[in-house]
């Protein structure tokens, strides 16, 4: 029963602490609070949706991303952008981010 118990904690803990590696992968990308409507957000932040799940984009200077309320500014539209990077703890870790041209 005990190593039963523990494979379980094994599997979970392995579920729980997974990293999910992504290299120049297209995604969708708006503002989390705007345009997918996150009700945790305070304000305006950069989400990416991948899988169907959520994560704020951490680990890139907000330059990146452009002004936010342009016309075609993250807080208005949501559009493609090719990333690099890693989830960890509920969030996307970037390492590259650049919008996709229509």
């Amino acid at each position: 029963m005990k190593k039963l118990m523990f494979l379980f904690a094994l599997m979970i803990s392995a579920v729980v602490f997974s990293q999910q590696k992504l290299q120049n992968q297209v995604v969708d990308a708006a503002c989390g609070m705007c345009q997918f409507k996150v009700k945790s957000e305070k304000g305006c932040a950069v989400f990416v949706k991948i899988e169907g799940n959520l994560y704020p984009v951490e680990g890139m200077n907000k330059k990146v991303f452009g002004d936010a309320h342009a016309d075609d500014g993250y807080c208005k539209v949501i559009k493609k952008a090719t990333v690099s990077g890693e989830v960890k703890k509920g969030k996307f870790y970037a390492t590259a981010f650049k919008y996709v041209e229509n």
